[in-house]
């Protein structure tokens, strides 16, 4: 065991190979598909090769399969059926309150059910991409870095944690994303940066803390490094985040920048005197990119790129 707890092999650095084309991964599932980087990776990656959305919530596309990955039998019976080659697995309760107040649900679907995903990936021989959460941290230092050892400070990063060393142990072919503070288009959710966009619309005054730190990372860009990571060999975990490190006032100020709001109407105030958060949440979770930087064609975007391309979204 390394000084994280988990196995020695995780942290390999075994060199990327880059592959193109259908023939990389031949059947793609991906489960949580329809949330908001599920949903973006079906619409890049169906491009490409053959797609399986999976999720709870039903969802319009013509191979869609509503399963629930608590569901160990099944989740191996529809496994064994299709034979994925690859599996991206998003699926995840990440509503951190909820997660502190409802331990049980939480449990089941961020480490019962990544287990469940692990088990039937490995005996279909299919390479499992599992997307983490900065959040693994205690926010006291920032910037982390791959081999940084995790301490999350509440339920939902203890959960996802958990899913980590589950997947890693369940599936030989293993790699786990961490990512911080997604944002992108949706069809229906809406996240940190489409509720900034919305109230501000509306001349509406927000409160933002200005003492919590993150590495905010656009869906559409985090779903490009997914599928690159899949179609290659790297196994162990990856920092797939945004590569700023920011405040979430200072990123409520960006966006406001970026969609010609006004700003003034974002108020900033401290994380000790924000009432509405149930769980603790980690300071400064910000996480440290450079080694996708060097390992990637796909980029990690600064905040402005990221904007930008969000902007580009929400226009078409």
């Amino acid at each position: 065991m390394d000084r994280s707890g988990y196995p020695n092999n995780i942290y390999a650095t075994k060199a990327y190979t880059w592959k193109t084309g259908a023939s990389a991964m031949q059947k793609l599932l991906i489960t949580g598909a329809s949330g908001l980087l599920g949903n973006v990776t079906v619409k890049i990656a169906q491009e490409k090769c053959a797609v399986t959305p999976t999720d709870i919530v039903e969802m319009k596309h013509p191979n869609f399969v509503r399963i629930d990955i608590g569901d160990s039998e099944r989740l191996c019976s529809l496994f064994q059926k299709l034979k994925p080659g690859i599996v991206i697995h998003t699926a995840s309760e990440t509503n951190v309150d909820r997660c502190e107040t409802e331990r049980e649900h939480a449990w089941k679907i961020n480490a019962l059910g990544t287990h469940n995903v692990a088990k039937a990936s490995q005996k279909v021989g299919a390479r499992l991409v599992y997307v983490s959460t900065d959040y693994v941290f205690e926010g006291q230092k920032g910037l982390y870095a791959e081999e940084d050892t995790p301490n999350p400070i509440n339920f939902y990063g203890l959960t996802k944690l958990e899913g980590e060393k589950q997947a890693l142990r369940n599936c030989n072919n293993t790699v786990v994303l961490r990512a911080s503070v997604l944002y992108g288009r949706h069809p229906v959710k809406q996240d940190f940066a489409t509720w900034v966009i919305n109230k501000l619309g509306k001349r509406e005054e927000i409160t933002v803390v200005n003492d919590h730190f993150n590495s905010p990372t656009l869906a559409k860009n985090l779903a490009a490094m997914a599928l690159e990571v899949a179609a290659g060999e790297y196994r162990g975990v990856l920092n797939t985040s945004g590569c700023e490190r920011i405040s979430r006032y200072d990123f409520a100020k960006k966006i406001a920048e970026m969609f010609d709001r006004d700003a003034n109407l974002i108020k900033p105030l401290n994380m000790k005197d924000l009432d509405a958060w149930v769980a603790k949440r980690p300071r400064d979770s910000s996480l440290n990119t450079k080694k996708a930087q060097s390992m990637l064609r796909t980029k990690p975007l600064n905040i402005n790129e990221g904007l930008s391309k969000l902007r580009k979204e929400l226009e078409e």
